[in-house]
């Protein structure tokens, strides 16, 4: 993963159990699992985002950057860096972690609750 990516020398540090995600796609319309169109204006009940990691504090112990974190939009503190927007938020804040190193474990299903 020699690959750079525009987020790979942020001009800041976290500090203590703060973590920085790169949000996924704007949710637009999408399809459920049946096909059904559904319009990004329906109401939904509490529904969790998929993130990436791009940052971590120093007291961050189960997510790294590259890692893919699930978490609760409507808990979140934006912050722009470089015209790029970011999501600030607490390590206890997520609620899942799907990373490939957990891949190969033991009964690992590549989702860490």
């Amino acid at each position: 993963m020699s690959e750079k990516t525009h987020h790979d020398k942020l001009p800041i540090r976290m500090l203590h159990d703060r973590v920085l995600v790169r949000q996924d796609a704007a949710e637009g319309e999408r399809r459920s699992g049946g096909g059904i169109l559904i319009p990004a204006t329906a109401a939904v009940g509490r529904r969790l985002a998929w993130a990436e990691v791009v940052a971590v504090g120093q007291n961050v112990r189960t997510v790294e950057p590259g890692d893919r974190v699930l978490y609760d939009p409507e808990d979140r503190a934006e912050v722009e860096v470089r015209g790029t927007a970011y999501v600030l938020m607490r390590e206890r804040d997520l609620h899942a972690v799907a990373a490939d190193r957990f891949e190969g474990s033991e009964d690992s299903t590549g989702l860490y609750l």
